[in-house]
């Protein structure tokens, strides 16, 4: 085993043979001295055999070179073997070996949990395809303007949507649906077409009256029988309202006022008593309405308004729409084949689903979602439809909780034909035959609004699973919370009925997402000024913190100065940067918590406020590269919330949506060079003192540049800051700083003249000389001494010792100040 380098093979014969062991170490090191295993120096047969000699290392420290030649062929042969064993050495090879290397235990990351109505628990989110998510959602029934609760349910399917595809990155395939066929939009059709049919034939005035008239009966009979308070106290606004219309109106006819007076009167009254007349037209000629496309107009109106609303809220539009009117055929389908199967059954040109049988069947179960609502038949009424709940037609079913799966058209309503007679689909079918046509036999995720869990989402569970003989057409379901109106549902009968387009005008679609991400998707909301202040601070909050940041990496600086030594700040900031992270990771798992992760947002931009703050005061500079990471990781966040609509790489971007450029890019370097400017004219005007100048500087700051959304902030010591802040924002900031400057003004002088009139009041107090002060007081006393003071009560009994020496001791006192008084007239400081 001699090295390759063909040096002698060392003999420790003679130093193994020495008695003493002290000795015989301290040879044995003075002669590996002289060799070097770490640059080359192969082992040999006798190092191996001399090695076996030994246990362990001497503990002596000064005998290095066996400490280091035992180790070294240790290490060689993978740990000490007996004498006689093999060594193993390859002698080509003299290099030491790598130690064993174990991987770290690491920790297991949090898996996202949704809260699903089938079990009424936060599940494991499992998609049956890997990272494919396929997803329905139930979409409007378009006859009117949307409302503030179908912006719960959108924007909050919106925000849980972006988060499964942008942070957990699963490959999400959006369906939703638009109803355009349904009891609804076929009365409101038929009512809009007879209003507008009556007002082109221009009745006159006394037929007009006539008619109105005869709508107001029924109408008052409606009143009377209509139970809940709210909606009785609206009828009774409505019939209040027509009643006042048509008062001008009389009394022009009964005047035989010119014609332009009474058209005019007239149209007032048809606008007045619109909705009145539509529902008495139609009670009167609804069944006269058979053309197809009278009934089409309505929805597609209001479905285009729809979209427009979704896109001001910045809603992503669904992977694929469907809507009824286009799946007619596979509704037809749908009902045949479970009519096929068995629970379904024809009954007078109508097909009824069986509820009994179905539930009754050993693989399946109704009524998944809410179980103890079965039976519930204001419920099921309301899922029917108005047009569809009479004695006749619930005489058709076999059981009171069966529902309609195809309706026989009644005249006045738009028919299809199929093998049960001219009719058009149900409610519930709708939803199942278009989801189970795109999305097949078992979905991973159902959405929809709460108040749709029962019956509209058990029956769909029931006929689809029925249809496709399983019993997992949905694996996970959501539903969004309810939303109420400052605590009360809202209801046109309460007149607190806000439209998606109303709620713009009040506040912009980002704080609208922003009020719905500080609540939890399936609990209540309460919009209300409360909720939107809350969700207007924290934006101000959170633009101020990109505004600070944006500004520190505008400061000049080379390349090498972008990256600063880190002292503990900040290695401790960064710390609480990523355990911030983790937090928002935990809480996006937690069931889209995303009211704890706008927390863990706000308490991270409060480390980094405390953390430039104190560098200020330092006077040193905060680390830009940290500072920017964290702007930008937020930044993301409020991306995938949808919070931010453009393409903004940091903060919430200034222009406006869609204005196509980077304006801050593109202005700011003007704006650089005049607040340069600004500041090198006020040292001036300072050092030459020039106020005029200085009060020009601020009317730019204060006046001219918040109208084009620019703010300067001043500090003592250090540069302008420039910002680019939203118009509105800065007038509204402007005029609450003057409202709050005028409120200390008003302060100010109210005390200033509180002052006066004590002062005053004190100073004719002074004049009175005490031997006065008490003669005018004839109601308390009677008597008085030679020096003024009183010595009987009103009713002519001698005053107490306590009491007059109570008056003795204010007697005094008046002395005292009328001295006073006299002195200062005296010196005279007092006319």
């Amino acid at each position: 085993m001699a090295g390759s380098s063909g040096e002698q093979a060392p003999d420790y014969r003679w130093i193994l043979s020495i008695g003493d062991e002290a000795e015989r170490l301290e040879a044995l090191n003075e002669h590996l001295s002289t060799r070097s295993y770490v640059q080359g120096h192969a082992l040999s047969q006798a190092d191996v055999d001399a090695f076996r000699q030994f246990s362990a290392p001497p503990a002596d420290l000064r005998l290095f070179h066996v400490v280091r030649w035992f180790r070294h062929v240790e290490a060689v042969l993978s740990g000490p073997r007996g004498p006689g064993q093999p060594c193993g050495l390859q002698a080509s090879k003299g290099r030491r070996g790598q130690p064993q290397w174990s991987p770290p235990t690491g920790t297991e990351l949090g898996k996202l949990r949704l809260y699903n109505s089938l079990t009424r628990n936060k599940d494991v989110f499992i998609p049956q395809n890997g990272k494919k998510v396929m997803w329905y959602c139930c979409g409007p029934t378009v006859y009117d303007a949307s409302h503030m609760g179908h912006a719960r349910s959108y924007i909050s399917f919106d925000i849980l949507r972006r988060v499964l595809k942008d942070y957990f990155k699963y490959d999400v395939f959006y369906c939703m649906n638009i109803t355009d066929i349904d009891d609804k939009i076929i009365k409101r059709a038929r009512q809009n077409h007879l209003f507008e049919r009556y007002r082109e034939k221009q009745p006159q005035a006394a037929q007009l009256l006539e008619d109105i008239h005869a709508a107001l009966q029924p109408f008052s009979a409606k009143v009377k029988e209509t139970p809940d308070p709210n909606k009785r106290q609206m009828l009774e606004r409505t019939q209040r309202t027509v009643e006042l219309a048509a008062e001008p109106l009389e009394k022009a006819v009964q005047a035989e006022l010119p014609a332009e007076e009474i058209s005019s009167c007239a149209e007032v009254l048809l606008e007045a008593a619109k909705d009145l007349l539509s529902d008495w037209l139609d009670s009167r000629f609804g069944s006269e309405v058979t053309d197809n496309s009278i009934f089409s107009k309505l929805p597609k109106f209001w479905e285009e308004e729809f979209h427009k609303d979704m896109a001001a809220l910045n809603v992503l539009p669904p992977d694929v729409l469907t809507r009824v009117s286009e799946y007619v055929p596979e509704v037809v389908n749908f009902v045949q084949r479970i009519v096929d199967n068995g629970y379904g059954y024809a009954s007078n040109g109508s097909v009824y689903f069986d509820t009994v049988k179905f539930a009754s069947s050993e693989k399946h179960s109704y009524a998944k979602l809410v179980p103890e609502a079965v039976g519930d038949q204001k419920a099921l009424q309301e899922g029917e439809g108005d047009l569809s709940v009479s004695a006749e037609r619930l005489s058709e079913k076999r059981s009171p909780s069966d529902f309609a799966l195809w309706k026989a058209s009644k005249p006045g309503e738009p028919s299809w034909p199929c093998p049960w007679g001219k009719g058009r689909p149900g409610w519930h079918i709708e939803c199942s035959a278009m989801a189970g046509t795109l999305l097949g036999a078992s979905m991973d995720i159902h959405g929809g609004g709460f108040d749709l869990r029962f019956p509209h989402h058990d029956n769909e569970l029931a006929q689809s699973e029925a249809y496709f003989e399983n019993d997992c057409w949905v694996r996970y379901f959501l539903h969004t919370g309810h939303l109420t109106i400052a605590g009360c549902k809202m209801s046109k009968s309460l007149k607190n009925f806000i439209t998606i387009q109303d709620a713009l005008k009040k506040h912009s679609a980002r704080q609208l997402r922003l009020a719905f991400l500080m609540h939890s998707w399936k609990d209540t909301l309460d919009y209300s000024s409360n909720t939107m202040e809350s969700a207007l601070q924290y934006e101000k909050f959170m633009n101020e913190f990109f505004l600070n940041v944006k500004d520190l990496l505008r400061a000049p600086v080379d390349v090498t100065g972008q990256f600063e030594k880190w002292e503990e700040e900040e290695a401790e900031l960064n710390k609480n940067f990523y355990d911030r992270k983790a937090a928002v990771h935990e809480a996006l798992c937690d069931n889209v918590d995303t009211r704890a992760v706008l927390e863990e947002m706000r308490a991270l931009v409060s480390q980094c406020n405390l953390y430039v703050a104190a560098r200020k005061a330092a006077r040193r500079r905060p680390n830009r590269a940290l500072l920017e990471s964290v702007a930008r990781y937020l930044t993301h966040l409020l991306k995938i919330f949808g919070a931010i609509e453009e393409d903004s790489t940091l903060g919430f971007p200034v222009g406006g949506h869609g204005a196509g450029l980077d304006l801050e890019a593109t202005v700011m370097p003007y704006l650089q060079a005049l607040s340069e400017f600004r500041e090198g004219v006020r040292r001036i005007a300072r050092e030459k003192k020039v106020p005029e100048v200085l009060q020009l500087s601020d009317t730019l700051r204060d006046d001219v540049l918040p109208e084009l959304g620019v703010r300067l902030e001043d500090h003592e010591g250090l540069p302008t800051v420039v910002k680019l802040v939203d118009r509105e924002t800065l007038l509204t900031e402007r005029e609450e700083k003057r409202r709050g400057e005028e409120g200390k003004r008003r302060k100010k002088e109210e005390t200033a003249r509180k002052k006066q009139e004590q002062e005053a009041a004190k100073l004719a107090k002074m004049r009175i000389p005490p031997s006065k002060m008490f003669l005018s007081e004839s109601d308390k006393y009677s008597k008085f001494d030679d020096t003024g003071l009183p010595t009987h009560d009103a009713e002519g009994k001698e005053l107490s010792k306590g009491q007059a020496k109570k008056l003795k001791k204010l007697f005094e006192a008046q002395e005292k100040l009328h001295q006073e008084y006299l002195q200062t007239v005296q010196n005279g400081s007092v006319q």
